[in-house]
């Protein structure tokens, strides 16, 4: 399977090398909006400026996307969709059925498919909420991220005028946890279950007070949270935060039996070293289950909630069944 990357930061690197720890996947070529000769690929694929994709359309078999949430993929993953099969790692909760109808509509328009919003969360963290709910209906869930850097949101940060660098660490309130998992089943708002603290590098001369500002009332990221804005250098920023972990719980209690009498918690937990690495992990995957799919005839898009998991794994459904199940 010929995989193309579009975007070459943490995550696109990540991608490239999961790309190589699956032996039925090759990778096609990078594509960046960054001058190519700039470019230095840790495995010496080549690079393409980003404009060349079309060239290739019937060379690639799929294209993972690895650009940010808030401006890059609305525009990209509906962009490419109609033209290749693409997988994205859209993670704006509360814009996915917009990015969906528009995607599902490039998709059908060129004949092909696509997938959005697949890595952890959104991704593996939707299926386990979706199993838990189907499992136990009579229940509540709930979802902690952290403590970790979060992708998505630092990059929303990154994004602020006079703003050099930025990371946005997701921390869980323990004492919240606790009284989730106890089974309490406790009604919270997001400020309730989670701090978000944003350590960020300025650009010389710039306004920090209006940078704090657009932060704290940003809003899907930051204006329904408790949220600290702390300006450092970049020294501070490269011995301090250079590494991406993160991780979560999905969580969800309830209830069985004729009058309540049982009670029952199922829990999903992720201790990530590299946010960026195991969501490429995640990626690459799924790209195995979307070229499948494609070679099925299916068009359009889908989520994660669409993949059977039997696409998912190199082996061979015997395999699957003799081995796994």
């Amino acid at each position: 399977m010929k995989l193309a990357i579009y975007g070459y930061g943490n995550l696109g690197r990540g991608v490239e090398a999961a790309i190589g720890k699956n032996p039925d996947m090759e990778l096609f070529g990078i594509f960046t909006r960054r001058d190519p000769a700039s470019v230095h690929s840790e495995t010496g694929a080549n690079v393409f400026s980003a404009g060349e994709i079309f060239r290739f359309k019937d060379e690639i078999d799929a294209v993972i996307l690895c650009g940010g949430s808030a401006t890059d993929l609305p525009e990209l993953t509906p962009m490419l969709a109609k033209d290749f099969n693409v997988i994205d790692s859209f993670d704006t909760h509360a814009n996915i059925p917009r990015h969906f109808d528009a995607v599902d509509a490039a998709a059908k328009a060129g004949g092909k498919l696509s997938l959005i919003s697949c890595g952890w969360d959104p991704g593996m963290f939707s299926l386990n909420r979706l199993y838990a709910n189907a499992i136990l209906p009579d229940g509540k869930d709930y979802t902690f991220w952290g403590r970790g850097v979060s992708q998505g949101h630092s990059d929303a940060i990154r994004r602020i005028p006079g703003v050099v660098d930025a990371r946005q660490y997701t921390v869980p309130i323990e004492g919240v946890l606790d009284a989730v998992r106890s089974g309490r089943q406790p009604e919270l708002t997001a400020r309730q279950k989670h701090l978000r603290e944003c350590y960020v590098v300025a650009a010389p001369g710039a306004d920090k007070e209006a940078i704090e500002r657009a932060i704290k009332t940003m809003p899907n990221y930051f204006a329904d949270y408790d949220t600290t804005v702390t300006f450092i250098s970049e020294e501070e920023m490269k011995k301090n935060h250079s590494a991406l972990p993160h991780g979560g719980f999905v969580i969800r209690t309830g209830t069985s039996g004729l009058h309540d009498e049982h009670t029952h918690r199922i829990e999903y937990s992720l201790t990530l070293d590299s946010n960026p690495e195991f969501t490429a992990g995640v990626l690459t995957a799924f790209a195995r289950a979307i070229g499948r799919m494609a070679d099925r005839g299916e068009t359009g898009c889908r989520t994660v909630f669409d993949i059977a998991p039997a696409d998912l794994s190199p082996l061979s459904r015997e395999e699957q069944r003799r081995t796994m199940l």
